[in-house]
């Protein structure tokens, strides 16, 4: 998608009419053909977040900035906001890892973030001493 200045201009109005924190989306507000396997959606003025249901009992979580350049998706996810938009989809108890890819598994169609959930805790994480 390269929308033309009128285009980015109605989506930057769309996105002043979103909440600041992810609200869920009702399924019935989805537009287009959902992908396969997806379960949940999430909308705020800076990002849409999608979850999908993979093998193994893991989930998915896809991440994007909603503004647009002209020639791609703005990009630049930071750390902080990755933490923030787990907590916001009511995952912030859940340990996620994001997955950087051999050279032959790399597809970079898009400005776009994944972390993994996995089914149980992780066992090689570092852990605070506050507990």
């Amino acid at each position: 998608m390269n929308p033309d200045r009128n285009q980015r201009r109605l989506l930057a109005k769309q996105n002043a009419k979103e909440p600041v924190c992810l609200r869920r989306v009702p399924e019935g507000e989805w537009t287009g053909e959902p992908p396969p396997r997806i379960i949940e959606v999430w909308r705020s003025r800076a990002f849409l977040v999608q979850v999908f249901d993979e093998a193994n009992g893991y989930q998915r979580m896809s991440i994007c900035r909603t503004a647009h350049n002209g020639q791609s998706w703005a990009d630049q996810v930071t750390w902080e906001e990755l933490m923030q938009l787990k907590r916001e989809c009511g995952r912030g108890d859940r340990d996620a890892v994001e997955v950087f890819p051999s050279n032959a598994d790399i597809v970079n169609v898009a400005n776009m973030r994944h972390l993994f959930f996995p089914p149980e805790p992780l066992t090689f994480k570092w852990v605070s001493g506050k507990r």
